[in-house]
C-alpha cells in the first residue's frame, strides 16, 4: 500500500504517519511541502507519491479566528478538500478526508447520524461543511470521516492547554452545557488506516466512547494528570454556562455523533475517552 498524508504537520496527520501498518509506503507532506488550497500542487504532489490512498488531515482549525478570516477558512476547509478530491481520483487514488462534528448546529436530542442534514452555526463550520460538499462533488467514492474533539500528546490543544492552565495554579472555569466527545488522534489514526483498508467510502463517524462535557474532559484531566504525576496537586475545576465564556465562533451545544456504522464496520468500538485520556497522560508522563 502507498499512502500520501497531506497536513502531516498536524496532530492527526503525525499520528496517521506513526500508525502506519507494516508494509506500507507513506509520503508525508505539511503545508510547507504542499499548500492544499493551490490545485497544482496538489496535483504534482498526488502524481508524484503515486498512491493507492490520500489522507487529508490538513485543516484551518482556529474556530473563534474563523469568524474574522472566513475567506482563509474557506479555502483550506472548504475548497482545498475539493481540489484533492479531483486530484486524487484523476491519479486512481482513494481519498480520505476528515471533517467535523461542527457541521451539526447542536440541537438534536439524540446522536448524529451519518446521513443527517448538516447545520453549520459559524464560519469555520460553514467552511467544513463546504469541505465535504466538494469532495462528494469530486469524488462520489471517497470516504469522509467526522469526529471531535481531537488531541494528541503533542500540538495545541485542550488536553494540554489545560495542563498549563492548572499547574499556573489557581481555579479553572470551564464551559458545562456543551456536549461532545474527546477523540485521542492515535486512535483516530488507527481506525481511518482499517478503514481505508477495507475500502470504506461515503461518511462515516468516529469517536472515542462516551460523551462528556467541556467541564467533565477538564475534571478527568485533572483527576488523570494527577495521578500521572504530571500536576503537583488537584487542581480546582469549576463549571461554568456558556453565556458565562462568550466566544466570537457559536459552538454547538450537544453535537454527539452515531458511531454505530464505523463501529460494526471496524468490528469493535473504540475504547472510552477517558481510557485513551489516561494513555495520553502516560504517554506525556513518560516523555517527560
Amino acid at each position: 500500500m502507498r499512502a500520501l498524508i497531506l497536513g502531516a504537520g498536524g496532530q492527526v496527520g503525525r499520528a496517521l504517519a506513526a500508525t502506519a501498518p507494516e508494509g506500507a509506503t507513506v509520503t508525508a507532506l505539511d503545508r510547507a511541502a504542499c499548500d492544499v488550497r493551490d490545485g497544482v500542487q496538489v496535483a504534482r504532489a498526488i502524481a508524484a507519491a503515486a498512491p493507492d490512498i490520500v489522507f487529508n488531515a490538513a485543516a484551518y482549525t482556529a474556530v473563534d479566528r474563523a469568524e474574522s478570516e472566513p475567506a482563509e477558512a474557506e479555502n483550506l476547509n472548504g475548497r482545498g478538500p475539493g481540489l484533492i478530491a479531483a486530484a486524487a481520483r484523476a491519479e486512481g487514488a482513494r481519498l480520505v478526508h476528515l471533517s467535523s462534528d461542527f457541521v451539526f448546529d447542536g440541537t438534536k436530542a439524540t446522536p448524529y447520524c451519518p446521513d443527517d442534514q448538516v447545520s453549520p452555526l459559524g464560519a469555520y463550520a460553514r467552511s467544513k461543511a463546504a469541505g465535504e460538499a466538494a469532495v462528494a462533488a469530486a469524488d462520489p467514492a471517497a470516504l469522509i470521516v467526522r469526529t471531535a474533539w481531537v488531541y494528541a500528546p503533542e500540538g495545541g490543544n485542550f488536553v494540554n492547554a489545560m495542563l498549563r492552565r492548572m499547574r499556573a495554579g489557581g481555579e479553572v472555569f470551564v464551559v458545562a452545557d456543551q456536549l461532545g466527545t474527546p477523540t485521542w488522534a492515535p486512535g483516530l489514526a488507527a481506525a481511518l488506516w482499517q478503514l481505508a483498508a477495507l475500502g470504506a467510502s461515503g461518511i462515516h463517524h468516529y469517536t472515542d466512547a462516551g460523551v462528556a462535557s467541556w467541564y467533565d474532559f477538564a475534571v478527568a484531566i485533572a483527576e488523570e494528570g494527577r495521578a500521572a504525576g504530571l500536576l503537583a496537586q488537584l487542581p480546582q475545576v469549576r463549571p461554568i454556562a456558556t453565556v458565562d465564556y462568550p466566544t466570537p465562533a457559536p459552538r454547538p451545544a450537544c453535537a454527539v455523533l452515531d458511531k454505530r456504522q464505523t463501529w460494526a464496520l471496524l468490528g469493535a468500538p473504540a475504547p472510552h475517552w477517558r481510557v485513551n485520556l489516561r494513555a495520553n497522560l502516560e504517554e506525556l508522563r513518560s516523555h517527560g
